[in-house]
């Protein structure tokens, strides 16, 4: 029976996959959770000519932070899996300081705990009675 992989794969190489894993990275969805608010996104409806950037800026969907080269490519991701997956994560309000404090048990000095809803023991209690 043969090898089952190769033996030269950078597996415990740290640099290379640091390179590779901020090579393909993209904007969070919290970044643009702020770039698709009313007073953000007028900035990307009609945007300035950038010969750096793929169709000189012109063609960029704000939903996954992308450029593309004309209006096909962009509507041909419109109508994609990926495009369609990120607009559902998008949906969902990105969570704040304030919830991850709350859901770490710390609390700021100036907050009072808000008291748990009781709904479904008053129900229980008027039931008995």
């Amino acid at each position: 029976m043969g090898r089952l992989r190769r033996s030269r794969v950078h597996k415990g190489i740290r640099d290379i996959k640091r390179k590779y894993r901020t090579k393909r990275y993209m904007r969070d969805i919290d970044q643009i959770h702020g770039d698709i608010q009313p007073e953000n996104a007028s900035k990307y409806e009609k945007p300035e000519l950038d010969p750096e950037l793929p169709g000189q800026g012109q063609f960029y969907c704000i939903q996954c932070a992308k450029h593309y080269i004309n209006q096909e490519s962009l509507s041909e991701h419109q109508k994609g899996k990926i495009h369609k997956k990120r607009c559902k994560l998008l949906k969902d309000e990105p969570y704040s300081q304030a919830e991850a404090d709350a859901a770490a048990g710390l609390q700021r000095a100036d907050t009072k705990p808000k008291k748990a809803k009781t709904e479904a023991m008053d129900v229980s209690e008027n039931a008995t009675a």
